[in-house]
């Protein structure tokens, strides 16, 4: 492997994305503040970020060219085997760029870890660049994480490095038919959430902490939370809040996808049915009547630098 560029990967802080909405910070400051908001509090982690950004970019360039690019432009950015990707960010930057860098590896980089739980983000400002060395000398080591996968009848695709959501656009309900492990349902629901491994603590731990939450509330039951265990290479997907009627079933309500097993999902919805990935609503697929998405482990994996 011969690494010729680095492509440091950023997101706009929450403080930059209020001065764009407002036009200047003292407007948004004063917006903030008006609805009882700690303004200070943006301050401080704009700062943080900013003085990280500043330290990686300083030490990245003594090691590697390299060049910046923002979040939104990652998915048209042409990445290619003679680079590395350095994502410095929260997990869901990692999760969203994992996606688009054509299986290059991630040095994900936490630049605040007072303030981010960084389940992803091994590296801190002060020690990866013994990382990016080590890619470079080609003595790294990878942990290689599987995608899920929502391929449609028509060709398009989508991967999703924690989850992908099936349902409706808005808050109706989402109307489809689903197949799995020779059974089909009809159903009404607030759509099904798909999750890999990697993203089980996510999106997928609410659902189960509801589940819990219910069951302890009409059991009194005081036993411990638990969560269900599954394979790096196995899917996970639960639909939440499923509607019983005289059209629609229950039955199928969770299980797991397998290399051997695939979920099939038949959109019923005229229109504002949607499949999108990762929590980004902004990275979707249409799913309207006549589409039919096959859930699956795609063969792309995330290849993230652990050391």
């Amino acid at each position: 492997m011969s690494i010729e560029y680095a492509i440091l990967i950023k997101n706009k802080t929450r403080l930059e994305s209020l001065i764009e909405r407002f036009n200047t910070k003292q407007q948004a400051k004063f917006y903030i503040e008006r609805l009882g908001g700690k303004f200070e509090d943006y301050e401080i982690e704009h700062e943080n970020f900013t003085r990280s950004l500043s330290l990686v970019q300083r030490e990245l360039s003594t090691i590697v060219k390299n060049k910046i690019i923002e979040r939104t432009f990652v998915p048209s950015f042409l990445f290619n085997e003679k680079q590395l990707a350095v994502v410095i960010g929260q997990d869901g930057l990692v999760a969203n760029a994992a996606k688009y860098v054509n299986g290059i590896p991630i040095i994900a980089v936490n630049p605040d870890a007072e303030r981010y739980d960084g389940v992803l983000l091994p590296f801190t400002p002060n020690n990866f660049a013994l990382a990016v060395e080590n890619v470079i000398k080609n003595k790294f080591r990878l942990r290689s994480v599987p995608f899920a996968e929502a391929r449609l009848n028509d060709g398009q695709r989508l991967l999703a490095f924690n989850d992908l959501f099936i349902g409706a656009a808005t808050h109706v309900s989402a109307r489809y038919r689903v197949s799995f492990e020779n059974k089909t349902e009809e159903h009404s629901s607030s759509g099904i959430i798909v999750s890999t491994q990697a993203g089980s603590t996510g999106w997928l731990s609410s659902i189960f902490n509801m589940s819990f939450g219910i069951h302890k509330f009409i059991e009194k039951d005081n036993s411990k939370k638990r969560y269900p265990h599954f394979k790096e290479d196995q899917l996970l997907f639960a639909v939440r809040e499923p509607f019983a009627s005289k059209k629609t079933q229950t039955n199928i309500q969770a299980g797991i996808v397998t290399s051997g097993t695939n979920l099939f999902i038949e959109s019923l919805m005229p229109t504002n049915g949607v499949i999108f990935s990762d929590g980004i609503e902004t990275d979707y697929l249409k799913f309207n009547s006549g589409n039919v998405a096959t859930i699956g482990i795609a063969k792309e994996k995330a290849n993230l630098v652990v050391g």
